[in-house]
């Protein structure tokens, strides 16, 4: 009857005083103010702890090249930005404007002349392709989505300075904590009430998270990406390499794919008369390059990032969801912190169980 008196919390546990409730109260309020005055910096924050993680072992190397810290994050925040953003930029690009031209040449695809010319020999789908007709416009769909793009693109140009200020605080951020790394780590693991131990066990899981994350889906989308251009290259389909650049940076972009180019190409290979390539590249896109993920993603990040592929997958998109574009690393982040938490409290409730 005693052990189990003094067990857990109860017996002559941890009762706090009105100064120590008045304490928590007031650390409490000052997070949550301390979070909204930060609120508008998070994507920046985000991205730049994440970049620091990725580029420390780099940091480090050229740390012992140049015998400076300032000079090496320098250097790592250059390389970053090349790494980064100047293929984003450029491929950002490329993509707007393929695009525009695919929706030019679906409009163009689907204008009442070529639909005669597709259509001679296939009298079964006349009747159908006529009464689908009568309902939709195709042409001026497509010739629609071409004019959106165009102004959609001139809003982006336009918006441009918003994405401008959250890089250029992003890599401000990075060079601080690439240089001054070791003094944040103290700084950090100073407020927070965790052992050395403890905090050792949080650091690692959030390495693990961030590495994990970022790595693995990068492999896999390259590995999709060439697994699509593969194919568009032995179907004889024109710029293979190209579009298996793009696929595999849309395999990056969570709700989009690669599936994003082989479907509208599938259907115009089958507008076209080529029914056995559509039914080839259909086949090899939701067959290989659509599921591989699910083999090689488990294969490559699942004893680091050591979350399930459905905890995963509801900690990718739920932090999609609720923290934007920064979700793909905070969403499984949390999951992670959430994790190392409630271990670090079940093991401290079971050192509480030992004497008793």
């Amino acid at each position: 009857m005693t052990g189990a008196g003094n067990s857990g919390f109860g017996g002559g546990g941890f009762r706090p005083t009105a100064s120590t409730i008045i304490l928590i109260a007031g650390v409490t309020a000052g997070v949550v103010l301390c979070y909204l005055i930060a609120a508008p910096f998070v994507p920046a924050i985000v991205w730049s702890v994440t970049l620091a993680l990725l580029f420390t072992p780099v940091q480090v190397r050229l740390e012992h090249l140049v015998r400076s810290p300032s000079l090496a994050a320098c250097l790592s925040v250059a390389l970053a930005a090349l790494v980064v953003v100047v293929p984003s930029v450029i491929i950002s690009g490329l993509l707007l404007n393929e695009a525009m031209r695919g929706a030019i040449q679906m409009a163009n695809v689907f204008d009442s002349d070529t639909w005669s010319h597709l259509l001679d020999g296939n009298q079964t789908l006349v009747s159908l392709v006529d009464q689908i007709s009568n309902w939709i416009d195709f042409s001026l769909l497509f010739d629609n989505l071409a004019s959106s793009l165009s102004a959609w693109s001139g809003s982006v140009i336009q918006g441009s300075i918003k994405g401008l200020v959250t890089m250029l605080i992003t890599f401000f951020f990075l060079f601080y904590l690439l240089r001054d790394r070791e003094t944040v780590m103290a700084q950090v693991e100073e407020m927070l009430p965790f052992t050395d131990s403890e905090f050792a066990i949080l650091r690692g899981r959030v390495t693990d998270t961030v590495f994990a994350s970022v790595y693995g889906t990068i492999i896999v989308a390259m590995i999709q990406g060439a697994l699509g251009g593969l194919m568009f290259w032995w179907l004889g389909l024109p710029s293979p390499f190209f579009w298996g650049v793009i696929m595999g940076l849309l395999a990056i972009v969570p709700f989009l794919g690669a599936f994003v180019i082989w479907v509208p190409t599938a259907i115009i290979l089958a507008l076209g008369g080529d029914l056995a390539s559509a039914i080839i590249l259909v086949a090899w896109g939701t067959i290989v390059v659509g599921l591989i993920d699910n083999i090689i993603y488990p294969i490559l990040v699942g004893r680091r990032l050591r979350l399930h592929s459905a905890v995963s997958f509801i900690a990718i998109l739920g932090g999609l969801a609720l923290f934007g574009p920064s979700g793909i690393v905070l969403g499984p982040v949390v999951f992670a912190i959430s994790q190392s938490l409630l271990l670090i409290a079940r093991r401290r409730m079971d050192e509480q169980r030992i004497p008793s």
